[in-house]
């Protein structure tokens, strides 16, 4: 029996740009349709090295700062490369993790590299595997360390407008990511500060004075040295027994 409840709601995101509001419902694709996907595979350990000879070596998480590649070693034997522009998954504990490549570079097989083809945005493709990052422990199997295969890469299923579509999307989000990166430097330099500032505002070890002072304090002699327990009263903690939990009130609200 057919009407009203069977039919499907259009394949479209709650919000869209008010051009795009007559556009169609988005369409349906595979991953393993939208992009080129290559799976790492772990050269030797043999030729690891420092020296710089061969390519960079992105092998999983550690190799991956603020979202972008930043190998720690080189690789002499190539196995399967990425380039500048592809786009990084990890395939291995943390499954999903994405990020972006800034090297040529060998990818161990804790790393599989996307590049779209076609007329598909790049850039799109990213910005949706960043909001999927949380649901691929629904698809990672199990085991010691968590992991997916290509197949399961090439069979996920996204949702993609038009490539115009598509651009508006993506510039949207990649510059608020622009603007966090900003932030998160702002962030990082006002911790360094207050690193440099505490440093200065503490005495030294075997020093009684700091070495900066506030105007008003410049003459107010030399810090006194205490023990912790003259300042403060010290006590243990103590293990809540579960007769004492069960005997809270029945009006506590649990945490949700």
């Amino acid at each position: 029996m057919s009407g009203k409840s069977d039919k499907k709601k259009p394949l479209v995101p709650s919000l869209r740009f008010p051009e795009f509001r007559e556009a169609g419902a988005w369409e349906v694709k595979r991953l393993g349709e939208v992009a080129n996907i290559s799976m790492g595979a772990s050269p030797k350990s043999a030729s690891y090295n420092d020296q710089r000879i061969g390519l960079p070596l992105i092998q999983g998480n550690a190799d991956i700062k603020d979202r972008k590649s930043s190998p720690r070693l080189f690789a002499s034997q190539i196995t399967r490369e990425c380039w500048v522009g592809d786009i990084l998954v990890g395939v291995r504990a943390p499954v999903g993790m994405v990020a972006k490549s800034e090297h040529h570079a060998c990818i161990g097989r804790g790393i599989s590299a996307l590049c779209v083809k076609g007329e598909d945005r790049q850039e799109f493709l990213y910005q949706w595997l960043l909001w999927y990052e949380p649901h691929w422990v629904s698809i990672s199997q199990g085991g010691t360390f968590d992991s997916v295969n290509k197949n399961e890469i090439t069979n996920l299923v996204a949702l993609f407008p038009n490539p115009s579509e598509q651009q508006k999307v993506a510039h949207c989000l990649s510059s608020l990511d622009e603007v966090i990166g900003l932030q998160a430097k702002k962030v990082q330099a006002l911790k360094q500060h207050k690193k440099g500032l505490m440093q200065q505002l503490f005495p030294a070890e075997g020093e009684t004075t700091p070495r900066l002072r506030f105007p008003d304090f410049r003459e107010a002699g030399a810090w006194e040295e205490k023990e912790v327990g003259e300042i403060f009263k010290v006590t243990r903690g103590e293990v809540l027994s579960m007769r004492l939990v069960s005997d809270m009130p029945s009006e506590t609200t649990p945490y949700p």
